[in-house]
């Protein structure tokens, strides 16, 4: 199934969560959030929350510095 992540395709399993997205790029433990079609998707429901073909999922990495 092809959704959209940061404004690039990337193909993802059918019955894919959030937490699998995550998994398959990497995200660290902390400092992550993730919304899909502009929902804002606390960590707690990563697991539970399925990804649908053509979702479009933005994710924020923290950045510290100065």
């Amino acid at each position: 199934m092809n959704i959209v992540v940061n404004g690039e395709k990337v193909e993802v399993p059918g019955g894919a969560s959030v937490k699998l997205l995550a998994d398959m790029q990497n995200l660290p433990d902390k400092g992550v959030a993730v919304a899909v079609n502009n929902d804002m998707v606390p960590r707690t429901e990563w697991e539970n929350r399925l990804l649908n073909e053509g979702d479009d999922v933005i994710i924020i990495r923290a950045v510290c510095g100065g």
